[in-house]
């Protein structure tokens, strides 16, 4: 596992404009610059590659969105010293509604 590292960290060192989040893609663009000839290397080294790029993104991401929620709470953040007004009028109490049975007739 360390030289799949090893490799895909020199490859991306020299070449990481190229690669993106597709496996595909990358291991196109790998055939293109390198000449590994086992298929199984090739695979592990394009699957890491995509891996860490893939973090990367989900990393700005996250960043990006602390960010954007920092600015929002600092803007809609309000004043602990305003009052709100309470409305304590007495509202009238409201009548139940009841049968009228006239026990007389």
């Amino acid at each position: 596992m360390n030289r799949i590292k090893r490799l895909s960290t020199m490859v991306l060192d020299d070449y990481k404009d190229r690669f993106g989040d597709s496996f595909d893609d990358n291991k196109k663009i790998l055939n293109d610059i390198s000449t590994i000839r086992s298929k199984s290397l090739k695979n592990k080294i394009a699957g890491y590659i995509t891996k860490l790029i893939k973090n990367e993104i989900r990393n700005n991401a996250e960043k990006e969105n602390q960010q954007s929620n920092q600015k929002t709470t600092v803007d809609t953040e309000v004043p602990v010293d305003t009052e709100v007004p309470v409305d304590t009028d007495k509202t009238e109490p409201t009548e139940s509604p009841t049968k009228d049975t006239d026990t007389n007739e």
